[in-house]
């Protein structure tokens, strides 16, 4: 059994998603366009679904969620639960751990042929090793490691319960 480093609490966690949907309201502030969520499957749409609750207290235009599923390790295809118009939108990509910033990268694919008014990046815990040219645009925890170590996020029931360093 492998041995777990917490580097985020659930308590910590809630706290960071609660910093980050702020965040996010203080820089979308007397925007009106629709904000659309864009969450990564699995855990990324956890986070997603979060920031969207939080930044619901703050934001007064509509904001949807949806996800994208990839095949992390050899991401060809992006999949969207919902097909949107995203012209002139807000769209937010929410991950739990950026790695090398590949996942990421390639979840702007759907997006391409579209004209948002502006596309960002949320992730909860960023690893310092960037193989690909993605930098969030907001981080709840950022922490370099080894390339051989493994961040973890843990969610249960629509919850982050914490991250952990393997």
């Amino acid at each position: 059994m492998k041995v777990k480093n917490t580097i985020l609490t659930k308590e910590a966690a809630s706290r960071k998603l609660e910093r980050l949907a702020l965040e996010v309201a203080e820089n979308l502030n007397g925007d009106d366009s629709e904000l659309i969520i864009i969450g990564i499957k699995n855990n990324g749409l956890v986070i997603a679904n979060n920031i969207a609750a939080l930044a619901k207290k703050y934001i007064a235009t509509h904001i949807k969620v949806i996800s994208a599923s990839l095949d992390k390790k050899n991401p060809s295809e992006v999949i969207l639960s919902e097909r949107l118009n995203f012209d002139d939108k807000n769209i937010l990509i929410c991950d739990d751990v950026a790695n090398s910033g590949k996942t990421l990268l390639y979840a702007l694919k759907p997006l391409l042929q579209a004209h948002p008014k502006r596309i960002q990046i949320l992730v909860l815990v960023e690893r310092m090793h960037k193989q690909f040219p993605i930098k969030p645009d907001y981080v709840g925890l950022s922490i370099a490691t080894t390339l051989q170590e493994n961040i973890q996020v843990e969610v249960n029931d629509g919850e982050v319960e914490g991250a952990y360093l393997q």
